[in-house]
């Protein structure tokens, strides 16, 4: 009598996702819900630093009025990463009372795909200062892509 072993046919689907950040400087992360709700009409420029922290531009007028220019662009990174698996196995043995005989047969398949996700990011906020070093006006502008 010949034992006969015969593997189940296994298939396997394994999802992992991963977010990469496109630095790995830490940094004080710049909103556009920071700047509506600290920015205001007469913060002093120092105020306006410990918030958003130093600016991108800075310009005078004729006057000698101070512009300040913060100009942030980010780079997000998504990937889906998806793996497919196949493996089979085979096994024999012998009559019983005579020479035993073992073999294994094995085999595997694997494969990967996965999808890339690309955002883009902006933000440039434009602070006017008046004579005194404070804020007189600001302006935003956000876009996603």
């Amino acid at each position: 009598m010949v034992f006969l072993i015969l593997s189940v046919l296994t298939c396997c689907v394994n999802t992992n996702q991963s977010s990469l950040n496109s630095s790995n400087i830490p940094e004080k992360e710049l909103t556009l819900g920071i700047v509506q709700k600290e920015i205001k009409v007469g913060m002093s420029q120092a105020d306006v630093i410990s918030v958003l922290g130093s600016p991108n531009i800075v310009t005078r007028d004729s006057e000698g009025r101070e512009t300040w220019v913060y100009d942030k662009i980010a780079t997000e990174y998504f990937y889906t990463k998806e793996s497919e698996g196949i493996g089979t196995g085979v096994g024999a043995g012998g009559i019983p009372g005579t020479t035993l005989v073992l073999g294994l047969i094995g085999g595997g398949y694997e494969k990967e795909k996965g999808k890339k996700i690309v955002t883009q990011k902006t933000l440039t906020i434009i602070i006017k200062f008046d004579k005194n070093s404070k804020v007189e006006s600001f302006s935003y502008h956000a876009t996603k892509f």
